[in-house]
């Protein structure tokens, strides 16, 4: 299951992480978020050691998300070398998230 982290530790696992990162922008309440918590875990499972895959509550980092332009959860932001390359907002198909991470 994918890692909750807060605005202190984003700097470290996710800007300046040595392989890509997809975060989870989430909330508790939100049923679509919980619906994504399945897909994500097994996108981590399939991508062990070579992706990380972390959480962001929304409600909490209110500053990331504002940052991010995060509108609506789940929305999934993936990064390289700390820079996004993709976005994808709503309830999403595996497949959907694995096509857009071959590079790994």
């Amino acid at each position: 299951m994918a890692a909750r982290i807060n605005e202190q530790q984003f700097e470290e696992k996710v800007l300046k992480a040595d392989k890509p990162v997809l975060v989870d922008f989430y909330s508790d309440t939100c049923i679509p978020c919980k619906r994504m918590a399945g897909v994500l875990g097994e996108i981590e499972d399939d991508y062990e050691g070579k992706l990380d895959v972390f959480k962001i509550n929304v409600n909490y980092e209110q500053g990331l998300a504002g940052k991010y332009e995060v509108m609506s959860a789940p929305t999934l932001i993936y990064f390289i070398h700390g820079e996004q390359q993709w976005r994808l907002t709503g309830v999403v198909k595996r497949e959907e998230i694995t096509k857009l991470v071959t590079d790994i």
